[in-house]
């Protein structure tokens, strides 16, 4: 099951899910390369433009809280890694509502998921169908297809938002000054460390860090990249900086990174194109539902100031309002504009209305909004001043 299938199955969708017609198969030539800066549409003045505040997306928020508590909190104690795959959208959700509001309840209930799936961890030895049975603590998944086996994926898709909740604490001068909320961080984070990165590092990094697609790949650019910020050992830093950088630029043993896959849109000028295949420019690209993740990284990238620029948000920005969502309740499934698909930019897309309050304001009128969409939609709002 696609991520776009299993958040739909996961939250409450309060405002509806559009339905949509079939397009035409896309085209497989080649894409041509960016020689030259893309042309930058100018973004909102801030202010010329009124937008929903943070309470009016806190109040849309509100209306899945019961839902996760009944939904999340019983999915955190579980100990297969394909139901925190699942769980990461309420983690990024609770996270994008207390950097919204700065109120500690949605603080608690996030640190409350990471302790659980922290805590339900296991050794590798003691995991019947694990091929590492080594000395760190994971977690066997039962998805199909995977036989128990642990699986790099599910924990990379849940701990970016992990690590990405302790950069919050960490940013938080009051939380981090509080002894109660200092001590859980240090256990979180000395959990990433070693029992995440660590792990696949040690597991082979070729295979498990630098994986064979762009957003796979990306998942681990924003651990990384997080733990840089927040780790107290100078030579974990240099590490984790090293895959961001090898990443972004050049991903080992292919000929490629973020930056290099980037083309022009064959659909729109000022937009970005690329494939989800390392060194690959064919089209149709990267499809939506998976650019998402691209997408939570990059944005996270340029918030730090690494790598990542206002022009490369530009772009990415043009190609969610003119490529991908070109109409009201048309949606594409791929990034050059081909096929059709059914809106869900909780999970990345979303999180470009924090750099232009043209596409904020277009956000606003999205009819699939989720939990993870509205708290996401809240803290855009915090940054643009609304």
């Amino acid at each position: 099951m696609s991520e776009r299938a299993r958040v739909c199955r996961r939250s409450v969708l309060l405002l509806g899910l559009v339905s949509l017609t079939a397009a035409s198969a896309p085209p497989s030539n080649e894409v041509t390369p960016v020689m030259t800066p893309l042309p930058v549409a100018a973004a909102a003045a801030p202010g010329s433009i009124r937008l929903r505040s943070v309470a009016h997306w806190t109040t849309v928020f509100e209306q899945s809280w019961d839902y996760q508590t009944r939904t999340s909190l019983p999915m955190s104690r579980s100990t297969d890694s394909w139901d925190h795959y699942d769980l990461s959208y309420s983690l990024d959700a609770c996270t994008a509502m207390f950097r919204a509001t700065d109120e500690r309840r949605y603080l608690d209930r996030a640190l409350e998921i990471v302790e659980n799936v922290a805590g339900s961890a296991v050794a590798s030895s003691s995991l019947p169908s694990s091929r590492f049975k080594d000395r760190y603590r994971g977690w066997a998944s039962s998805a199909s297809g995977q036989g128990g086996e642990e699986v790099p994926l599910y924990e990379s898709y849940f701990w970016r938002y992990a690590t990405a909740l302790l950069v919050a604490v960490r940013e938080s001068p009051a939380v981090y000054r509080d002894a109660g909320y200092r001590g859980r961080y240090e256990r979180l984070l000395s959990f990433a460390e070693e029992h995440i990165f660590d792990k696949w590092n040690a597991r082979g990094a070729g295979e498990n860090i630098y994986r064979e697609r762009t957003h796979m790949a990306a998942h681990w650019a924003l651990i990384s990249m997080n733990l840089a910020r927040i780790t107290a050992d100078p030579a974990r830093r240099a590490r984790y900086r090293q895959v961001v950088d090898n990443i972004d630029q050049h991903v080992p043993g292919t000929r490629s990174g973020l930056r290099a896959q980037l083309r022009r849109n064959p659909a729109e000028a000022t937009a970005y194109f690329w494939s989800d295949v390392w060194g690959s420019a064919r089209r149709p690209g990267q499809d939506v539902s998976h650019g998402n993740g691209v997408m939570a990284y990059v944005v996270e990238a340029r918030d730090h100031g690494r790598f990542w620029t206002g022009a490369d948000m530009a772009a990415f920005s043009q190609l969610l309002t003119k490529v991908i969502w070109p109409g009201a309740t048309t949606y594409r499934e791929f990034v050059d504009g081909t096929g059709a698909d059914n809106g869900w930019f909780s999970d990345g897309f979303v999180k470009l209305g924090r750099f232009d309050p043209a596409v904020q304001r277009r956000l606003e009128d999205h009819r699939v909004v989720n939990d993870q969409f509205a708290a996401n939609m809240a803290f855009n709002a915090r940054v643009l001043g609304s």
